[in-house]
C-alpha cells in the first residue's frame, strides 16, 4: 500500500504553551466572523433590509425572485461548496512547499476585508452584502483547513483534547466581547433604528480578525516543506497527496467510519448553528435585541460546554461521548420543531450552547487522534474539513429548499433528525470496529 506514513516522516512535536495560545488566539479573532456575521447582527439585518416591506415578491438575484431566508442559506451553502472543491488542492500544495502559514493569511485576509466591504450593504445594494457574504464565508473556512492541520504539529497526542477545547474557548470568549461591543453601540446610538451601528459593527468584526490573527501569524512555526523535486508541477504533486490520502483512509476503517458519521451529524449541528436567529425571528417573531442577547448567553454556555466534554472524553472516551452528545441533538430538534413560545426558545438556546461547544471541540480533536502519524497534517485535515463543508452545503441548501416549497421552517428542521439518527448509528458502529481492533492487536502481541 502506497503509505505516507513510510514516504513522510513527521517531525518532532514538543509541547510549548506560548505557541499554543497563540494557536488559540486565531479562534479569539475569526470567531467574531461566525458570531457577528453568520450567527446574530448580520441574519438580523439582513432580514430587515429584504423583508417583504422592502421586496414583497422575493428578493430579486440573478434574474430570480427569492425567499429571504433562503437566498442567504443558497449563499453560504454555494460559499462551502467553493471552499470544499479547493481546500483539498490548496491544503496538498501547502503541506508539499511547506507555506501553509502564507495560505492561511491569504484567506485570512480575504474574509476579514469582506467583513469590511458589508458596511456598504444596504436595501438598495443586495449584491454587495450576498458577494461579500459568500467571500467572507469562503475566507473563513480556508484558513481554517491551515489552521486545523497545525494542531497535532504543535501538541503532544495527550494535549490535543485540552488545547483544542482551549482554542474554542478564546473563540467564545472574544466573539462575545465584540459582540457586547456591536449590542453597546446599537443600544447607545443617538438615532434609534439607525443601520450605522450594525454596519459599523461588521466593519469592527474585520479589523479584529486581522489584528488579532497577527498574534497567530508571529508565533506559529515554519512547516517543512515535503518538496524533493523542484521541477515537480504543485498542482498535480497536489492531487498526488490526495490520491495518497485517500489510499491510506480506506485502510483505517475506525477512521473511515468516523467521518462517515461527522458528515452525517455535521449536516444537522452546522444547520442548527447557522438558522437557529433566523428561525427566532421569522417564526417567533422574536426581537432583534432579545435574538442578539440570546446568541451571546449560548457563547457563554458553549464555552462550558467545550470544557465538560473534553472531561468526558478522557473518562469515557471521544467516541462514547460523541453519541451521547447526538443523542442530545436529536431531543433538540425534536423539541425545536413543537416549540411556541419565547421562554421554550430560550431554552433551547441554553441546550444548543452546552452541545455546540462540546460537538466542535470534541470532534477535531478526535480526527486528530484518530489519524495515522504523519507529516502530512494539512492533507488529512483537508478531508476533514471538506466533509464538514460538504455536510453545510447539504444542509443549508436542503433547509432553504424545503421552507421555499413548504413554506415553513419547522419542515426543514424536523429533517435533520435523520441525519443525526444516522451519525449516532455510525458512531456506534466505529465503537465496535475500535473495539475489535484493540482486542486483535492485543492478541496478536501475547
Amino acid at each position: 500500500m502506497e503509505s505516507i506514513v513510510t514516504t513522510n516522516t513527521p517531525a518532532p512535536v514538543t509541547s510549548n504553551k506560548k505557541v499554543h495560545r497563540a494557536w488559540s488566539m486565531y479562534d479569539w479573532a475569526n470567531s467574531t466572523y461566525n458570531l457577528v456575521i453568520t450567527t446574530t447582527f448580520f441574519p438580523v439585518y439582513y432580514n430587515a433590509v429584504t423583508s417583504t416591506e422592502h421586496y414583497p415578491k422575493g428578493v430579486p438575484f440573478m434574474g430570480r425572485y427569492f425567499v429571504n431566508t433562503a437566498l442567504k442559506d443558497y449563499s453560504l451553502a454555494l460559499a462551502y461548496l467553493i471552499i470544499a472543491f479547493l481546500s483539498p488542492i490548496l491544503s496538498s500544495i501547502a503541506d508539499y512547499k511547506g507555506n501553509k502559514k502564507r495560505f492561511m493569511q491569504f484567506f485570512c485576509y480575504l474574509g476579514s476585508l469582506s467583513c469590511c466591504g458589508m458596511y456598504f450593504f444596504n436595501a438598495n445594494r443586495i449584491a454587495i452584502g450576498i458577494v461579500c457574504f459568500i467571500l467572507a464565508a469562503i475566507g473563513y473556512c480556508g484558513s481554517l483547513v491551515f489552521y486545523n492541520s497545525y494542531l497535532p504539529e504543535i501538541t503532544l497526542e495527550e494535549e490535543q483534547d485540552k488545547v483544542s477545547a482551549q482554542g474554542f474557548a478564546y473563540g467564545y470568549i472574544g466573539s462575545v466581547l465584540l459582540q457586547l461591543i456591536g449590542f453597546g453601540l446599537v443600544s447607545l446610538w443617538p438615532e434609534k433604528h439607525s443601520a450605522e451601528p450594525v454596519l459599523i459593527t461588521f466593519l469592527l468584526v474585520g479589523l479584529w480578525w486581522m489584528g488579532f490573527a497577527q498574534i497567530t501569524f508571529k508565533h506559529l512555526p515554519k512547516t517543512q516543506s515535503l518538496q524533493t523535486d523542484k521541477k515537480r508541477n504543485v498542482l498535480t504533486a497536489g492531487f498526488k497527496e490526495l490520491r495518497k490520502v485517500w489510499k491510506q483512509l480506506r485502510e483505517l476503517p475506525v477512521l473511515k467510519l468516523y467521518l462517515a458519521a461527522f458528515f452525517l451529524y455535521s449536516i444537522g449541528v452546522q444547520t442548527v448553528m447557522l438558522v437557529a436567529v433566523d428561525f427566532g425571528d421569522k417564526v417567533l417573531k422574536l426581537e432583534a435585541t432579545k435574538l442578539i442577547i440570546t446568541v451571546v448567553v449560548i457563547q457563554l454556555v458553549a464555552i462550558i460546554g467545550a470544557w465538560m466534554m473534553s472531561r468526558l472524553s478522557a473518562i469515557f472516551g471521544n467516541l462514547k461521548v460523541l453519541i451521547g452528545v447526538v443523542v442530545m441533538w436529536m431531543l433538540i430538534c425534536i423539541y425545536g420543531y413543537y416549540l411556541q413560545t419565547e421562554i421554550q426558545f430560550y431554552i433551547i438556546a441554553s441546550a444548543v450552547g452546552l452541545v455546540m461547544g462540546g460537538i466542535q471541540s470534541l470532534s477535531r480533536s478526535t480526527y486528530s487522534k484518530l489519524m495515522p502519524p504523519t507529516h502530512d497534517t494539512a492533507s488529512f485535515f483537508s478531508f476533514y474539513d471538506v466533509t464538514e463543508k460538504i455536510a453545510i452545503v447539504v444542509g443549508m441548501f436542503s433547509f432553504g429548499f424545503i421552507e421555499e416549497i413548504t413554506g415553513s421552517m419547522r419542515n426543514s428542521v424536523l429533517t435533520l433528525i435523520g441525519f443525526f439518527a444516522a451519525g449516532a448509528l455510525l458512531l456506534y458502529l466505529a465503537i465496535n470496529k475500535n473495539s475489535k481492533e484493540k482486542l486483535n492487536f492485543a492478541t496478536s502481541n501475547l
